[in-house]
C-alpha cells in the first residue's frame, strides 16, 4: 500500500496517507525503546522530596538519603519528551537510481514519516539538509507549520543539474550540535559514499541518541550485468570504463560493498550509534516501526 502512495503526488498532497502510516510509528516512539532516555529528565536540578513508592530508583540522591536516614529523590523544574532531529543527504549519490526509485527518494519518504510521527507525539523536530553544502538548517520546534515546511524541504530539493561533487557530511553534523541543547533523538539518513564523518558521527553520539539509516541499492549489493560500461563517481570526476559482467569485477564490487558496509556497523556499534540498513526496496515504515519495536523485527 505505501508503495503506491508514494510514487505519484507530492509529500504534501499525500499527508494525509503519511499521518496515517506515521500513527504506528508515532506509538512506537512513544512506548519503544527509546523513550526511557527521554521521560522524566529535568533540565534543571531544582531540590529534593521524599521517596514515595513505584518511584525510579534511578533518581534517588545518596547524598541526601544518607544524611537525613530516609529516602530522597531529586526533582527537576521541567520534564521534558523526546526531540527529533533529521540529518538528510541529498548529494549526488543519493540520486543514482538502481530501482524504480532513488535513494533519495527512500529517504524524503523516511524523514516525512518521523517529522509527521514527531508531530503526532508532541516531539520538537528539526533538520539539516546537505549535498556539498548545507542547503537548509532549521532548530527543532513543535508546530504543524514546521512539518509542512520540512515536507516541503524534503520535496523540493533535487539532484543539482550542475553535478555537484561532494558531501558536506561532516559540516551537517557538526551544525546538528549548535541546534541540539539537550539531548535528542537524531536521524542521520544517507548512503555513506563519503569520507570525514566518523569523528563528527561520534561526537554527537555522546550528547544524543544517534540513528545510522545507510540507504543501500540493488547495485550496492550485486554488480548488474550489462556488458561494457563507464563508471563513473557521482562524487568526484573520476571515470573507468569496466566489463561489467566479468566475474573476477563481479567479485571485488561486491566483497568491496560488503567490507565497506562492516566497517561502517562496527565504527557505528563502537562508538554508540545505531546503524540501521534500509534498502530501496524496503518500506520504510517497515524499518522504523523495527528501530522503536526490536521485538517486531
Amino acid at each position: 500500500m505505501s508503495q503506491r502512495i508514494f510514487e505519484d503526488e507530492s509529500l504534501i498532497k499525500k499527508a494525509s496517507y503519511i499521518k496515517l502510516l506515521a500513527m504506528n510509528l508515532a506509538e512506537g516512539m512513544k512506548s519503544g525503546i527509546f523513550s526511557s532516555k527521554f521521560k522524566g529528565q529535568g533540565i534543571e536540578f531544582s531540590g529534593v522530596r521524599d521517596y514515595n513508592l513505584g518511584d525510579d530508583i534511578r533518581y534517588i540522591d545518596w547524598n541526601v538519603t544518607a544524611r537525613m536516614g530516609k529516602p530522597y529523590v531529586k526533582l527537576f523544574d521541567e520534564e521534558r519528551e523526546l526531540q527529533l532531529f533529521i540529518i538528510l543527504d541529498a548529494s549526488s549519490s543519493m540520486f543514482i537510481k538502481s530501482s524504480k526509485k532513488t535513494k533519495y527518494d527512500v529517504a524524503k519518504e523516511t524523514s516525512a514519516l518521523l517529522a509527521v510521527a514527531g508531530e503526532l507525539n508532541s516531539c520538537p523536530t528539526g533538520a539539516i539538509i546537505f549535498d556539498e553544502e548545507i542547503l537548509f538548517a532549521c532548530k527543532p520546534v513543535l508546530t504543524k507549520a514546521q512539518t509542512i515546511t520540512l515536507l516541503k524541504k524534503f520535496e523540493e530539493i533535487k539532484e543539482s543539474e550542475t553535478k555537484k561533487k561532494g558531501s558536506a557530511m561532516q559540516n551537517a553534523l557538526k551544525a546538528a550540535q549548535r541546534f541540539l541543547n539537550f539531548r535528542s533523538l537524531v536521524f542521520v539518513i544517507s548512503d555513506f559514499r563519503t569520507d570525514g564523518w566518523q569523528k563528527q558521527i561520534s561526537s554527537l553520539a555522546q550528547n544524543n541518541d544517534v540513528i545510522a539509516l545507510r540507504i543501500q541499492s540493488k547495485a550496492d549489493d550485486k554488480l548488474p550485468s550489462v556488458g561494457t560500461v563507464i563508471f563513473e563517481d557521482a562524487e568526484s570526476d573520476l571515470k573507468l570504463e569496466l566489463p561489467s559482467a566479468s566475474p573476477s569485477l563481479q567479485k571485488e564490487w561486491n566483497d568491496y560493498n560488503k567490507s565497506q558496509t562492516a566497517l561502517w556497523q562496527n565504527y557505528c556499534t563502537k562508538h554508540s550509534v545505531l546503524p540501521v540498513i534500509l534498502h530501496t526496496t524496503d518500506e520504510p515504515v517497515e524499518v522504523l516501526n523495527s528501530v522503536f519495536n526490536p521485538r517486531k523485527q
